[in-house]
């Protein structure tokens, strides 16, 4: 009899082992053969699944972008349904500062990915288009926390977002300590008036 396939399974086991390989090696580093190896099949079955390295990463930036939003909804969820705006903003906020290995991998894949956007207007436009609805949120959280109209609240959602995402950078890049992160981030957010 015939095994049984999982087709959504083996894709994500590749969408994986390429996120593996992201992490350990970078971008440059992708190639069928080496995702192929990491995920333990062979590089027939990835080409079966992903028909080109563009096809694979931009599967990758999906996947790499569900863990994210999974952490971040798990963060707010663990508040209760009782949490203020500027506790949800300030717990979002610290998901983009990495303070564990798993977040420091997650971290580095997505700067990977942000620096492959910054090549391509297509990934460019998509990854602006993936981050309004996220956009729109922090601006209600902090136009709700400071008690402003949309239109103020809108510039200093950008810049928190903005200044957690560098503080993140600086966490992977440029040994910054997650604790030092996190309180130039509690300085912001109260110097926006959010406590």
């Amino acid at each position: 009899m015939p095994k049984v396939v999982d087709h959504a399974e083996r894709r994500a086991q590749i969408a994986e082992a390429l996120l593996a390989v992201i992490g350990r090696e970078g971008l440059a580093g992708v190639s069928l053969r080496r995702v192929a190896a990491e995920a333990g099949v062979t590089a027939g079955m990835v080409q079966h699944y992903f028909a080109s390295k563009d096809e694979m990463v931009s599967f990758a930036m999906q996947s790499a972008g569900a863990r994210y939003e999974a952490r971040i909804r798990a963060s707010v969820e663990a508040l209760g349904p009782d949490a203020t705006p500027a506790a949800t903003l300030r717990t979002v906020l610290t998901n983009y500062i990495p303070r564990s290995d798993d977040e420091l991998h997650d971290g580095r894949i997505s700067l990977e990915f942000q620096s492959h956007a910054g090549g391509r207007a297509d990934l460019s436009r998509s990854l602006g288009t993936d981050e309004a609805p996220l956009l729109g949120w922090f601006t209600m959280l902090v136009a709700q926390a400071c008690g402003i109209p949309d239109t103020d609240a809108a510039p200093r959602a950008l810049g928190l977002f903005a200044t957690a995402e560098g503080l993140g950078l600086k966490v992977i890049s440029a040994a910054l300590s997650p604790a030092d992160a996190l309180t130039a981030l509690d300085v912001q957010l109260e110097l926006n008036g959010i406590r």
